[in-house]
Parts: structure tokens; sequence; C-alpha cells
């Protein structure tokens, strides 16, 4: 039964999901919610306060990325996403807490005043706000991963998981905003990111957002 996952993968919580079903082999599909688009009554179920991503999978619906792929992991366990041993399980919710402080800290001042807001609700954004919150803030984040990245490139138990999803999806949307890792100051955290973000269940939404935002960009 294919499962509907509703959102934009431009969403970090979105492409989480869209990236975890996909390296679970999942049979699902993305209907678009967001950017305007008036959401579908069967979104509504999903998700009554209107977050993206929701979920609809037969008669089952959800909403969160949390839930979601904690869903998605025990509806399909193989391949092991989110580690059963206690200790790298706690670590990999750890990481995927901190690809939130990244949205909470960096993507609403970056991602909005740069691109959500001039692009998609037609108003300028704060720009000396994204600015500021990429000079100070930005930094100290990277600065954190630079210090926990294994020598196998892998955030937990040296093998990809869903740390590695959470962290490298909000740094990807930050990307679009022109946000980067600096690779001089955090050349390791830059490494990791390219290495994550090569993986064809990266590959294929972040190619597409590309060439939607290219194809939407302002006159």
């Amino acid at each position: 039964m294919t499962m509907t996952i509703y959102g934009a993968t431009l969403s970090p919580f979105v492409r989480k999901t869209v990236v975890f079903a996909t390296e679970k082999g999942l049979d699902f599909e993305v209907v678009p919610v967001g950017g305007g688009l008036a959401p579908p009554p069967e979104f509504l179920q999903s998700s009554p306060f209107r977050k993206i991503p929701g979920l609809k999978h037969g008669e089952f619906t959800i909403s969160d990325s949390t839930a979601i792929v904690t869903y998605m992991d025990a509806l399909q366990p193989e391949p092991n996403l989110i580690p059963t041993e206690a200790q790298a399980r706690a670590r990999t919710i750890w990481f995927e807490e901190f690809g939130d402080t990244l949205v909470a800290a960096c993507g609403g001042k970056i991602v909005f005043n740069r691109l959500v807001s001039p692009r998609f609700l037609g108003k300028p954004g704060d720009l000396a706000a994204a600015d500021e919150a990429q000079r100070t803030e930005f930094p100290k984040l990277m600065d954190y991963l630079e210090t926990v990245i294994p020598a196998s490139g892998y955030l937990v138990d040296d093998r990809f998981t869903l740390a590695d999803i959470a962290v490298a999806s909000p740094l990807a949307t930050l990307a679009h905003a022109d946000c980067f890792v600096d690779a001089g100051a955090h050349p390791k955290t830059a490494a990791y990111l390219e290495k994550i973000l090569a993986r064809p269940s990266f590959a294929g939404p972040l190619a597409q957002e590309k060439a939607f935002l290219k194809a939407t960009e302002p006159a």
C-alpha cells in the first residue's frame, strides 16, 4: 500500500521523511502542500494543525517528522536506521534534536528571511537578522559538529542512520538560502555533509529543489 507524504522537500522535515522512506525502500508518493497551495482535505486529516509533513497510509494518519519516521522504522525494520542498542539509540535521538536546533536557531532567521518571505510570501525579509544569525549562531553549531564527527564519517554506529538524515537535511535547506558550511573553518563538517548529501536518497530531492528554485527565481 502506497504511503502519501504531504509537504514539500524544501522543508527539512519533509525532506527528512522522504529520505528516510527512500532509504527504507518504502512505496510512497509526495503530495505538495505549502507555497500558497490549498491543502487537500486528506492533509488536514493527517495534520490538524497544518504542519508539514503529514502522512497517510491506508486509514492511518499522523504528522510530525519524528512520529512519521518512527512509524516507518517499526513498519519496515530493515535497513535499521534507528539503532536499537541503548547508547546508539540515545545518540541518534540527540542528533535528531540537534537538527531541530539548527532549524530553530538558524532556519527561522536565515531561510525565512532570505528565501521564504521574499519568494513565497511576497514580503521583504529581515536580511540583517539573517546575516547576524549566519555570522554569530551558525558557526557555533558547526563548531560543535566539527568536534563530534567520527573518522568513519557517520555520526552514530559508524554507519548511516537517522542521525545523519536529521543533521544533513536542515544544512541542505540552509544552503538554498546561501548559508554554507565553511570548509576552511570546518573541514570535517564540510566533507561529512558532502558525503551524506551525495547519497541518491538526498541527491534526487535536492536536484528537484534546485530546479524549482531556479524556475521560480524572481526576474
